[in-house]
């Protein structure tokens, strides 16, 4: 009984040091990315072990083992009540009030609290998934661009049509990359879902991707009548570098260097915008890697051509994707920035950030908020504590910050789906 308390109350202290930590980019933050991300997502069954382990070590007299697990249990205790509690988010977006704006039939489709012990995620029988849809095809190349497609059944649409770009820190990843709960739950609600595969870094620059975004929008549009969706009614989401180029494409739909030629009189517009610690200024990423990694300043600037192989220390440094530092190419850095394109005309945006994030700062995400409240534009900002970069993709039926940025997401589209 004695070893069984310490295991016990051992695995919730172990769990709430990883929930407290705070990860920094080196060898040491990187290993303990993912165990910190497990740690959170399992932080009500710390809970339950810490609280066992203290009354095993109580019991059986492993008396070490009692403040060892009600510390464990503890921090559980506060970082599942934090992530799950109640904001204002909503009201900030869409007043006092905004439930009446929901129809009884959404309202019971979507989550009825910010968490739950285990939250099944499933779509319904009738709902179809189509891979490897081409929706665009690179000029004068055989280059196909990707999506895969989840539609609700007949008679349940909601005609919202959301297209949701993947995380990738602009130069790795894919589309369907742990997305599939959170997709299906999209799918369970109404909406159609676009899972875009666009171009990376250095196969294409940063106006390949956005024009990549762009396309995957008019794809959208033109093709809306064929799954149920409204043209008006396409929202962008993302996550980490997909959350940015959501952001960009929302707020600069019409902006002469980030609209391709051929799309010059197509409406590119979309009605919301949701970014899970998208950056929001690039500036602030290229000076924080600086603090990372002095020795930035020191290099010679690389030539970078779609032959090279990035190595693990390459993987987002900003200078590389834009062309050089701020000094060498300082007109990138605004341009390609959300925040320099925020207008009162923006669409209503949903952020969602953890902190401390050990990728993006949380900080001008916060930063744009406030921007967007003073050009009027409708928008939240939700701040998980002592989450990091990456949650709401880990263990969602169980993860408490996944499924209260859900519980806020079922919200926005079922508002935005009546308007």
């Amino acid at each position: 009984m004695t070893v069984l308390a310490y295991i016990l109350s051992g695995l919730s202290l172990l769990i709430s040091v990883l929930i407290l930590v705070r990860l920094r980019v080196n060898w040491f933050g990187v290993i303990l990315w993912f165990p910190k991300l497990y740690a959170g997502a399992l932080s009500a069954y710390g809970v339950v072990i810490g609280a066992a382990g203290a009354i095993v070590g109580g019991i059986g007299g492993a008396y070490g083992a009692v403040p060892m697990g009600l510390f464990g249990a503890g921090v559980s205790v506060w970082y599942v009540w934090r992530c799950s509690r109640d904001n204002t988010g909503l009201d900030d977006l869409f007043g006092v009030g905004w439930q009446d704006q929901i129809p009884s039939e959404a309202v019971g489709k979507m989550l009825k609290s910010r968490w739950t012990m285990f939250l099944k995620m499933g779509a319904s029988p009738q709902s179809s998934f189509e891979r490897d849809v081409v929706f665009r095809i690179i000029p004068g190349t055989q280059r196909e661009l990707l999506c895969d497609l989840w539609r609700p059944g007949d008679g349940s649409a909601s005609e919202v049509g959301v297209i949701y770009l993947h995380g990738s820190a602009w130069m790795i990843g894919d589309k369907d990359l742990f997305t599939r709960p959170f997709f299906r739950h999209l799918v369970s609600q109404g909406h159609t879902v676009m899972d875009v595969s666009y171009r990376l870094f250095p196969e294409t620059d940063l106006f390949g991707m956005i024009s990549d975004v762009k396309y995957a929008i008019a794809w959208m549009k033109e093709n809306a009548s064929r799954f149920g969706v409204d043209p008006n009614k396409i929202v962008l989401a993302g996550g980490s570098a997909g959350g940015h180029l959501a952001l960009l494409a929302g707020y600069a739909p019409a902006h002469p260097e980030l609209k391709p030629q051929d799309l010059k009189n197509t409406d590119l517009s979309v009605c919301g915008v949701i970014s899970y610690y998208g950056p929001s200024d690039l500036l602030a990423m290229y000076q924080g890697q600086v603090l990372n990694l002095p020795e930035i300043e020191d290099q010679p600037p690389r030539l970078i051509t779609t032959e090279t192989t990035l190595s693990n220390q390459d993987i987002g440094l900003i200078h590389l994707l834009l062309g050089g530092r701020p000094r060498d190419n300082p007109e990138a850095y605004p341009l390609f920035s959300p925040q320099s394109h925020v207008h009162p005309g923006c669409p209503p945006t949903l952020l969602f950030h953890g902190e401390p994030d050990i990728l993006v700062p949380s900080a001008p995400t916060k930063a744009l908020y406030h921007k967007l409240v003073e050009a009027e534009v409708p928008a939240s900002y939700v701040m998980f504590p002592k989450t990091d970069h990456g949650f709401d993709l880990i263990l969602p039926q169980v993860n408490p910050a996944a499924q209260s940025a859900l519980y806020d997401v079922d919200r926005f589209l079922a508002i935005l789906a009546n308007k």
